[in-house]
C-alpha cells in the first residue's frame, strides 16, 4: 500500500464526504450520486498556507520523480499539480477518492475527530472548519496534456469544527417572541466546538494504523542527483 502524507491544519473548502458526487452540467453543480456513476467521488478541497503548499509539493514531486517513465515530462510543474495560488499568496488544493475503481466500491473515507474517535456515519464537515487529510500520491500521465500526480483521499481529522449557520429570511422583530436557550444544551454545544471531541465511540484510527511519513517510499531511494534537483525546484517557490 503506497505510504500516506497528512497535509495538516488546512481550511477545508466545500467537502463532499457523506457520500459520492459528481458534477451535473444542468444543474451547474455538484449533485449527489451512486458510487458506480460516471466520475461520482467523495472530494475535499482545502486552503493551505506557503509554507505547507511548498512541503506538499515538494513529496509529490519526489513521488513524481520517483515513478517517472521515459516518455513523460522531465518534472513536476505547478500547472500539473492540483495546488493553484491565489493572490493573497495562500494555495487551493483538491483531493479526492473515487467512489469505484474497476467496478469495486470504494470505502469511503475515514473522518476522525481532534482525538482521533470516529465521527457519526451521516457528520457533514463545514467550509471553513480546520482538518488534517491524509492522503496518497498518485503520479500518472495520460497524454501529453493530461499528466502530473492526484492527492487520492484517505481519511480527515477534524480540527476546529465551524458550526454551518442556520439562514434567515426573516428580519429581527423588536419585541417579538425570543426562545430560551437551555443552559446545559448551550454548555455542551460550546465545549464541543472549542474541544472538537465526541463522546467515545469505536474507534477506526487510520493515523495509527498507517505508517505516518512524509515522504514519499520510492522517493526514499532517490539519487544525490535527483535531491538536487528536487531542491531547485522549490528553491524559486515564492518568486
Amino acid at each position: 500500500m503506497a505510504e500516506i502524507y497528512i497535509i495538516e491544519n488546512v481550511e477545508a473548502l466545500w467537502p463532499k464526504l457523506n457520500q459520492t458526487y459528481a458534477f451535473d452540467k444542468k444543474a451547474n453543480k455538484h449533485m449527489p450520486c451512486g458510487p458506480r456513476d460516471t466520475n461520482a467521488a467523495f472530494s475535499v478541497d482545502f486552503r493551505a498556507d506557503s509554507g505547507t503548499a511548498k512541503a506538499l509539493f515538494a513529496q509529490m514531486s519526489g513521488a513524481y520523480n520517483a515513478n517517472r517513465e521515459k516518455s513523460w515530462p522531465e518534472k513536476l510543474t505547478m500547472e500539473a499539480s492540483p495546488l493553484v495560488k491565489d493572490d493573497d499568496g495562500t494555495f487551493k488544493g483538491t483531493s479526492n477518492i473515487k467512489g469505484a475503481y474497476s467496478g469495486r466500491i470504494t470505502d469511503k473515507p475515514v473522518e476522525l475527530d481532534s482525538q482521533g474517535n470516529s465521527l457519526p456515519d451521516d457528520f457533514e464537515l463545514t467550509t471553513g472548519s480546520t482538518i488534517n487529510i491524509a492522503v496518497t500520491f498518485v503520479p500518472y500521465h495520460m497524454s501529453k496534456d493530461n499528466w502530473g500526480v492526484s492527492l487520492r483521499l484517505q481519511a480527515v481529522q477534524v480540527i476546529k469544527y465551524v458550526t454551518r449557520p442556520v439562514r434567515n429570511p426573516f428580519g429581527n422583530v423588536a419585541g417579538g417572541y425570543v426562545v430560551e436557550v437551555n443552559e446545559a444544551e448551550e454548555t455542551a454545544k460550546k465545549a464541543f466546538q472549542s474541544n472538537n471531541v465526541l463522546e467515545e465511540t469505536d474507534v477506526d484510527d487510520m493515523f495509527e494504523d498507517e505508517p505516518v511519513k512524509k515522504t514519499a517510499k520510492k522517493a526514499e531511494t532517490a539519487s544525490s542527483e535527483e535531491k538536487l534537483d528536487l531542491t531547485n525546484i522549490v528553491e524559486g517557490w515564492d518568486d
